[in-house]
């Protein structure tokens, strides 16, 4: 086989030959730069460059010099775009038996670093999951064409260097710089792309944590990819860039997360100074922080007013500030007025975004436009119909120690004058100890007592006011045997922090709420589902079942497109950060 040198003439085609008919195997040279950014173990057999090209002399550099057809080079800043292809150059490519052989190679050595990764690690199986896919197709390349890449591969290549933008973590799986020259480097560098994105479609569709591991009541199962379903996507892919992108949540809330991650990077600002703990402040006070405060809120002191005054401007500055950060907009300077201001560094803050953005692919990815979504963290509920919020309301979830569980469903019916069955673990935690204390108590309370066939006792409530679910409770049958529903403590939902059940979600305005899912051709109002009070337990369809998600976000874009964080009450947002080795 002649090799075709461009640029060396017929001196240098005969000193080839020359050199072939005298069986001298010329040491090809390869720069640093040409070689796959990847760190393999040497194939069995790879010959190794140890002489210097600077030992060489000039026409055998350019006999031997490879020429090499290059990747596209993009920047490796999630924030900046793929830079411009560098002029490609023309190279043979290997013969197919000879570029099988060295995927077989590759594909055996993959196998062998399985034992020594660990045979059970995510990394091992997504290896596995590789070489098996090739060995499928007869160890045939994936992303070659002739001796360079294909269009697939490079467009996947672009997406690949900005996953940073989705917040993934490709360290571990680079993809290859460029494709390299022989047998051997071909087929490593083929190799390390298809592990490179089945890495991001694994990470993409919430491979990197099982919620489980956060919390026994997260019972969302990210919907994860097939590895080699990954493979065959991207690769046959029309636009692999796109093919790529597409295995992130398609969630509008998922973008606007994202949109905001760029944001911060692009503009991202100096870390604000600390505000140092002291006692609340109120409007008249003074305090050696209201400078500081001052200058943070853009609010200097009015003429003829003391600097170290907590004025009524200043304390106005807070309470649009607590407002906007989900709290009690009193205008006070609270302890959780402080920890927030001091939560605003922006590389935490960035830890957040993409801690949120991870437990956004955990969902269902096949979402409608009419939905109920629970946001814990936010206390609050909200109705979208076609896209359209319809509908917000205040929410009280549960006790940090009996947390509200998270998890998706669908909303089936209504029941008013509900029935209330009390949870074994209220029985024995709360009610028994009561009942030891007063073997009445049960019943002047008004509870209804059973006993099952197996001896356990069932405690019933039945309707009426002093009903732990109110008046109205609206029914997802789920494992959790939480629902939302009325309260007869109302004047909770007038607190800042909202955590008080035991698991189940009161709504403020149950009948509105009612009016709003059981939808406005329904003829079922606000009033006359409130005429059903007082009368027996009745059951009211949905017309058409809506989907319900119980979430727990901590930073989400609102309806204003601004970016909002909330107190993560139930510590789930720390363990996420941590499970993704972020440490702001």
């Amino acid at each position: 086989m002649r090799t075709r040198v461009s640029g060396v003439g017929i001196w240098g085609v005969s000193c080839a030959a020359f050199a072939l008919a005298l069986g001298v195997s010329a040491v090809r040279a390869q720069s640093s730069a040409d070689r796959p950014v990847i760190v393999l173990p040497p194939l069995p057999d790879a010959r190794v460059d140890v002489e210097p090209p600077s030992a060489r002399t000039e026409k055998q550099l350019a006999i031997e010099a490879p020429a090499i057809v290059h990747a596209p080079a993009v920047s490796t800043s999630a924030a900046n775009a793929p830079a411009s292809p560098a002029p490609a150059q023309a190279k043979s490519a290997p013969d197919g038996e000879s570029l099988r052989a060295a995927l077989v190679a590759r594909v055996e050595q993959a196998r062998r670093e399985r034992t020594v990764r660990g045979p059970q690690s995510a990394d091992a199986r997504r290896r596995d999951a590789v070489a098996a896919y090739y060995e499928s197709r007869g160890f045939q390349p994936l992303w070659l064409e002739g001796a360079g890449w294909t269009a697939a591969a490079r467009g996947a290549i672009a997406r690949l260097n900005a996953a940073a933008e989705d917040g993934l973590n490709l360290a571990a799986t680079p993809p290859p710089a460029a494709v390299g020259d022989g047998a051997d480097a071909m087929a490593a560098a083929d190799f390390a792309l298809s592990l490179a994105v089945v890495n991001y479609g694994w990470q993409a569709s919430g491979g990197r944590i099982d919620p489980r591991t956060i919390a026994k009541l997260i019972t969302e199962a990210p919907p994860v990819a097939e590895l080699a379903t990954i493979l065959t996507d991207v690769a046959t892919a029309a636009d692999a860039d796109a093919a790529l992108r597409a295995f992130n949540p398609p969630q509008p809330g998922y973008a606007a997360l994202r949109a905001k991650l760029a944001e911060l990077r692009r503009d991202r600002p100096a870390a604000p100074e600390r505000v140092a703990p002291g006692p609340t402040l109120k409007t008249g006070m003074k305090d050696a922080r209201v400078p500081m405060l001052r200058a943070r809120f853009a609010t200097p002191a009015p003429e003829g007013v003391d600097e170290l005054v907590y004025d009524g401007k200043l304390a106005d500055a807070v309470a649009t500030y607590q407002r906007a950060n989900g709290l009690a907009p009193t205008g006070q300077l609270t302890p959780r007025v402080v920890a927030a201001l001091n939560g605003a560094d922006p590389a935490a803050l960035e830890d957040e975004i993409i801690a949120n953005m991870e437990r956004w692919r955990w969902e269902p990815r096949a979402q409608t436009r009419d939905q109920i979504e629970v946001n814990i963290p936010d206390f609050t509920v909200k109705v979208t119909f076609d896209g359209v919020v319809a509908h917000r309301a205040r929410v009280i979830v549960g006790k940090p120690d009996k947390p509200t569980p998270v998890f998706s469903n669908r909303m089936r019916f209504i029941e008013v004058n509900p029935y209330w069955n009390v949870p074994d673990s209220i029985i024995k935690n709360e009610m028994m100890p009561k009942l030891a204390a007063d073997p009445t108590y049960l019943q002047r309370m008004g509870y209804e007592v059973s006993t099952s066939r197996s001896g356990k006792m069932i405690v019933r409530q039945p309707p009426g006011e002093r009903n732990a679910l109110g008046r109205i409770k609206f029914m997802f049958p789920n494992e959790h045997a939480v629902y939302l529903h009325d309260t007869p403590t109302r004047g909770l939902f007038n607190t800042e922090r909202r955590a008080y059940s035991h698991g189940c979600v009161r709504v403020d305005q149950p009948f509105k709420f009612a009016e709003i899912v059981l939808g406005a051709n329904s003829g079922w109002t606000e009033d006359r589902v409130k005429r059903l009070i007082g009368g027996k337990n009745q059951t009211i369809p949905l017309p058409r079942e809506i989907d319900i998600h119980i979430e727990y976000f901590t930073a989400f874009v609102d309806d204003d497109g601004k970016l909002r964080t909330r107190e993560d009450i139930y510590g789930y947002s720390r363990k996420v950060r941590a499970a993704l080795g972020l440490t702001g």
